[in-house]
């Protein structure tokens, strides 16, 4: 109602349309500039010009003031509710000097009128009016030239009233055009729910296919990463692999070189000590008088016999004692190769992402669970839960899911810089006391970030891990037959952490533990507080 109110104030009293450039004369009425200008050309053989809407009389033609502020608003008006009568494009039949659109046609007289000549338009029953149209014949009879009154349910046609009477369809039974049209509606109706309920149909299957394709997506995505850890695993065992089997020959290199250059040097000695004491020998030999030769001291002592001069078992010995390269050990080594095969099977057969959830009949009063089952934060406001023997009784929660069998994974994003536990644990893991906490006891392991470190810890033992980490996302590698339990950080590239190896003797679950820090000191006490999100 508001907006037709706005329309009424918007329309040129000339034209009978919203203004189109409205200019405004000094009486304070507003006209469309094309409108106004053509009323003011008509006044100009008369020398006396009047405002249309009060008759106001000026002395000269009046100029014309451009109102900018109704120009605004009728352009927002016509922006936001189009008049459907300008868009129709069907202008009045008898308003020959400016096209004024037309609200109705006249089926008798065949024209379309605007406002001002619909109200004198004659209001005679045989002058049917209908919304403005620009094909006017065909609302009438084409054989009698009569309007369509009447509507022939036997050949499905609207018909006139001769042909109800005298014409082709005389004897037919006949409905009135209103009547015929609301039992189509309502067929219509009919078909329009039976469609509608089809295109509910149709859109579920597509939304059923879009989630297909995005769990197919997601699905390639953790394949891709989950091939790349593999793949980056395998690199660095196999290049770790490489490295110690080239150590090994190395060492074996050296300490052969060392003992191969001793046995050379010593027996370099004695090939000098031989040619001196050959050099003498020659010499007595060479010596004509047999006074000097036998008055010569005998300091060669045996060494006259080179064959029976002692040592040379000690050498030979020695010389026995080095060998080739032990190529035992080596190889020992490069038998890692099927620890790493196997270990490539059992990831090329890892099963996708486990979809993990919290299960909150286990978590502790000062953990907060996610409306999605999927993070778990430290709270300083307890949660009132009920008391349930399953239910820890600090800063953990474990999952509803439990693994009996297979090779699963699933990672694990911790935010702020306060630590955390992540791992696993037997049902029958206590609840309460310290002992409760994963990998303080014999039935759970745990990954455990402290000051930019990583430890693994289970029954309360440490395993700690050299490097210092740069990332708060790790992966959980579980291969229940085999007794594995890998841990994995999530940087680039990834990088495995450590593997624990034992033998699963009851189901196990995934668990999660947070902590808070104290800032502040004093009477100005802060807590920073950590969470674990589950992305699987």
């Amino acid at each position: 109602m508001a907006s037709a109110d706005l329309k009424d104030e918007l329309l040129c009293s000339i034209c009978l349309c919203i203004f189109k450039d409205p200019v405004m004369l000094r009486c304070g009425h507003n006209f469309c500039r094309v409108c106004i200008d053509c009323v003011l050309d008509t006044q100009d053989k008369s020398g006396v010009y009047t405002c249309p809407e009060c008759r106001e009389e000026f002395q000269e033609r009046p100029a014309l003031m451009k109102n900018i502020n109704l120009h605004n608003v009728a352009e927002r008006f016509l922006f936001t509710q189009p008049d459907p009568v300008e868009i129709s494009g069907i202008f009045c039949t008898y308003c020959v000097d400016s096209p004024v659109p037309a609200i109705k046609s006249c089926l008798h007289c065949e024209a379309s009128l605007c406002d001002k000549h619909l109200r004198v338009h004659s209001k005679s029953s045989e002058h049917v009016l209908s919304d403005p149209s620009t094909s006017l014949e065909n609302r009438k009879c084409s054989v009698h030239k009569e309007v369509l009154k009447y509507y022939c349910t036997k050949d499905s046609a609207c018909i006139c009233v001769s042909c109800s009477l005298a014409g082709e369809h005389h004897g037919h039974r006949v409905e009135m055009l209103d009547e015929a049209s609301e039992k189509k509606k309502g067929k219509l109706k009919n078909i329009l729910q039976k469609m509608t309920a089809k295109s509910e149909e149709t859109k579920k299957r597509v939304q059923s296919l879009q989630e297909r394709w995005r769990k197919g997506e997601e699905k390639a995505s953790g394949e891709a990463e989950r091939v790349t850890v593999l793949f980056t695993d395998i690199r660095r065992r196999l290049d770790d692999l490489e490295k110690r089997a080239l150590n090994e020959i190395s060492k074996q290199e050296k300490e052969e070189s060392i003992l191969l250059s001793a046995l050379m040097k010593k027996l370099e000695i004695k090939k000098d000590e031989l040619s001196r004491k050959m050099r003498h020998i020659e010499e007595l030999c060479n010596m004509t008088d047999p006074l000097t030769v036998l008055q010569e001291p005998d300091t060669g002592g045996d060494l006259c016999d080179p064959e029976e001069e002692g040592g040379d078992e000690d050498i030979n010995r020695r010389l026995h004692d080095v060998d080739d390269l032990d190529v035992a050990v080596i190889s020992d080594k490069l038998h890692t190769l099927c620890d790493i095969i196997t270990d490539i099977r059992r990831g090329i057969y890892m099963e996708g992402p486990a979809d993990i959830l919290l299960d909150v009949n286990t978590a502790a009063n000062n953990v907060f669970i996610s409306d999605d089952l999927k993070t778990a934060t430290w709270t300083q406001n307890k949660q009132n839960r009920p008391g349930r023997a399953e239910r820890f009784q600090n800063n953990q929660v474990m999952s509803n899911r439990r693994f009996t069998s297979g090779r699963h994974y699933w990672d694990v994003e911790g935010s702020g810089s306060v630590g955390w536990r992540v791992g696993m644990c037997y049902p029958s893991i206590d609840r309460r006391g310290d002992q409760s906490y994963i990998g303080d006891n014999n039935k759970s392991w745990s990954l455990v970030r402290y000051s930019n470190q990583y430890l693994v810890r289970h029954d309360s033992k440490d395993i700690r891990l050299p490097d210092e980490i740069s990332s708060n996302r790790v992966r959980i590698c579980l291969d229940y037959e085999a007794g594995q339990l890998s841990f994995y950080e999530l940087c680039d590239p990834i990088r495995h952490l450590h593997t624990v190896t034992a033998t699963f003797t009851e189901p196990l679950h995934a668990a999660l533990s947070v902590y808070r820090k104290q800032m502040g000191y004093y009477g100005d006490t802060s807590y920073q507080y950590s969470s674990l999100k589950i992305n699987s």
